[in-house]
C-alpha cells in the first residue's frame, strides 16, 4: 500500500492501493517546469535534510515518467534535501499526467502547503486562472482559499517588479504591498518604498502616509483646476476689455483688478460695462 500523502494532493490525485512506491535513482529525477516556488530557504532544506538522515523520506515524491527520466510533480523540497545529503535513491509514486494536470497539481500542492511567498502565490493563482480558465470563484473552491484572499494576492501583481522583489525577499510584507497599491501619486512610489524599508515602517504607518499623500494630491489637483479656471476667465476678460485683468482669490473672498492707463481708457472700459 502506498504511504499517505498530504490532504491537498490526495484530493487531487488519489493514491490507491494499486499505486506502488518505487525507489528510483535520484539522478533520474528532474524538477517540474511548472513549479511556482522560485526561492527555497537554505535553512529549511538543511532542517529537512537532517530529518531525512534520521527518519528517511516518509512521504514519497509524486512523479511522472518521461523520456528523460522522472519529472517531479510534488516533493521538490524533499528532492533537494535528499540531494544535499547525497542519497542515491528516493521513494516515488509514478502517475500518468498531462501537462495541464502537472501544472495544476504543482501549483495547488505548493499553495496548500502555504510555504510560498506572497508574490509566488499570486503568480500561481494568476497562472491557474490564465492557463486553465478558472474564475476566482472556481479557483477558490479548487485550492480551498477564499475569493478575497485570491483577489488580494493577484492585485499585488499590479505593483512594479522592484516592489514585488522586495515583497518576495521579505523586506516588505503583503500588507505593505496592499497599502502601496492605494497610492495615487505613482511618482512618489519609489521614494515611499525606500523610506518604508529604511525606517521599517509598520503597515499602519505606511497606510497613514499613503492617505496623507493622496489627500495632498487631491488638494493640489483641485487648486490646479481652480487656478486654470481663473486663468481662463482672466484671458476672456482681457480679450473683452482690451486691457490687463487679474483675478485674485483669497481664503474667503476674491477680487478682480482691471488696469487702465488714462482717464480716457477708464471711460472706454466703463462704457463697455454700461
Amino acid at each position: 500500500m502506498a504511504r499517505a500523502l498530504g490532504k491537498g494532493i490526495e484530493a487531487l490525485i488519489p493514491v490507491q492501493d494499486s499505486d506502488m512506491v518505487e525507489e528510483v535513482s535520484i539522478d533520474r529525477l528532474y524538477t517540474n517546469p511548472f513549479q511556482p516556488r522560485k526561492v527555497f530557504a537554505e535553512e529549511s532544506i538543511r532542517e529537512l535534510s537532517e530529518s531525512i538522515k534520521m527518519h528517511g523520506i516518509l512521504q514519497p515524491l509524486i512523479v511522472r515518467e518521461t523520456k528523460k527520466g522522472y519529472e517531479i510533480v510534488a516533493g521538490e523540497r524533499r528532492f533537494r534535501a535528499a540531494k544535499a545529503i547525497k542519497l542515491k535513491t528516493v521513494p516515488v509514486i509514478v502517475k500518468k499526467l498531462s501537462d495541464s494536470e502537472m501544472m495544476e497539481l504543482a501549483l495547488i500542492e505548493n499553495i496548500q502547503r502555504e510555504d510560498l511567498n506572497p508574490v509566488e502565490e499570486a503568480i500561481a493563482y494568476q497562472k491557474l486562472m490564465e492557463e486553465l480558465n478558472y474564475t476566482q470563484e472556481e479557483l477558490s473552491k479548487r485550492v480551498g482559499k477564499s475569493r478575497p484572499h485570491i483577489a488580494n494576492h493577484i492585485r499585488l501583481l499590479n505593483l512594479p517588479k522592484y516592489v514585488l522583489d522586495y515583497i518576495a525577499d521579505g523586506k516588505l510584507s503583503m500588507g505593505h504591498g496592499r497599502a502601496l497599491l492605494g497610492l495615487k501619486a505613482k511618482e512618489k512610489l519609489s521614494e515611499l518604498v525606500a523610506r518604508t524599508i529604511r525606517e521599517q515602517l509598520s503597515v499602519r504607518e505606511l497606510e497613514k502616509m499613503v492617505q496623507q499623500i493622496n489627500v495632498s494630491r487631491e488638494t493640489s489637483k483641485k487648486r490646479e483646476k481652480t487656478e486654470a479656471f481663473y486663468k481662463k476667465e482672466e484671458n476672456w476678460l482681457k480679450e473683452k476689455l482690451k486691457t490687463n485683468v487679474t483675478i485674485r482669490k483669497g481664503k474667503t473672498k476674491g477680487k478682480i483688478e482691471i488696469e487702465f492707463g488714462s482717464d480716457e481708457e477708464l471711460e472706454r472700459i466703463l462704457n463697455l460695462f454700461r
